[in-house]
């Protein structure tokens, strides 16, 4: 028996969106499949390229960690010229004043780009006119474009001679109280600690500004017009609806930008004075950092086990800001939390 014709055509286009919606699903099952494996393994290719780098520097730093040992280098003589192939003790190569350096510079830059940071985020999130908005945003992202030898030069030229005025003032005044005085003590020469946390401070910016910024973008308009039917001036606003909501947030930007200060090589290199044979307790003395006495010295290094010590500085410069990021995230985790369960 035949299928009438208008039967026959509707089972023939049933038949065909059937396929179709087959194929469709297929096709889409299949750039799933594609898509999910690309996102794994870039995953993989991540944390196989951080092993990969970890692995190398201690590879590099071995020879010098097998002959001195690995606590030998805590220590705060960095002497290359006294290093022998024949003799283990002492060791040469004394690190902790380059990990002081590395933490005091970084702190101190902190410091002073955290509380200007968040302010400049708040002014340009919350206050800002809009005409204005978009040319101060350009204006702090195209801080970060500035090249680090350009800060170096910057601080070199300009900053360090404007600082003189304010060491001398730390000198006559802030070095005389008793128990934090050593913390500025003179003499002043210009290239420094407290030069390079500046110039770190300014390269820092950016980083603080930007995401902090994001950060107030995305408290919710319920929590501000709350705080406005209650009456609330614009700084209560701010105060109680945008800063607590925000407050892990501004707490991953400042680490975030901890972690950029750790690692900043030539700008510090250019001005803090590179002094390699102790610590210096003062802000006003002159130091160095984990990657600053790399720079200065790894193409020079001609001294037995001299490149595989610097090396161990590297390794540490490294495992120092995997910690710090580490501590990061807990941190930011446990403020996610407990802001979400106040909220």
């Amino acid at each position: 028996m035949t299928m009438p014709k208008g039967k026959a055509k509707e089972v023939a286009r049933a038949e065909t969106s059937s396929l179709a919606l087959q194929l469709s699903k297929k096709r889409r099952i299949t750039g799933d499949a594609i898509f999910a494996n690309l996102n794994r393994a870039s995953g993989i290719a991540v944390i196989a390229l951080l092993i990969a780098m970890i692995w190398f520097v201690l590879s590099e730093a071995t020879p010098s960690l097998r002959h001195y040992g690995i606590f030998s280098f805590f220590h705060t003589r960095w002497a290359p010229s006294e290093a022998s192939l024949a003799s283990s003790s002492p060791n040469p190569y004394g690190i902790v004043q380059f990990i002081y350096g590395t933490a005091i510079v970084s702190i101190i830059a902190m410091v002073i780009s955290v509380p200007v940071g968040v302010g400049v985020a708040l002014f340009i999130s919350e206050v800002c006119p809009k005409k204005l908005k978009k040319t101060l945003t350009t204006l702090t992202e195209l801080l970060a474009a500035v090249p680090s030898v350009v800060y170096g030069f910057w601080g070199i030229a300009v900053l360090v001679p404007a600082l003189r005025p304010a060491a001398g003032f730390m000198e006559n005044t802030l070095a005389k109280i008793p128990g934090v005085g050593g913390f500025f003590e003179g003499p002043f020469f210009g290239f420094s600690i407290l030069a390079a946390s500046v110039v770190l401070s300014i390269m820092v910016l950016p980083t603080v500004i930007a995401i902090s910024r994001e950060v107030f973008s995305t408290v919710p308009r319920d929590h501000r017009e709350a705080a406005i039917a209650l009456g609330g001036t614009r700084w209560e606003v701010i105060r109680t609806a945008v800063l607590p909501y925000s407050r892990s947030g501004v707490v991953g930007a400042s680490f975030l930008g901890l972690g950029r200060a750790l690692g900043e090589t030539i700008a510090v290199t250019m001005v803090i004075g590179n002094s390699v044979l102790g610590i210096s307790w003062s802000i006003l003395g002159q130091g160095a950092t984990l990657a600053s006495v790399i720079a200065n010295e790894f193409t020079e290094a001609n001294q037995p086990f001299h490149i595989e010590s610097l090396f161990v500085a590297g390794f540490a410069l490294m495992i120092l800001t995997l910690v710090v990021n580490v501590i990061a995230r807990v941190i930011v985790a446990r403020m996610g939390a407990a802001t979400g369960r106040a909220s």
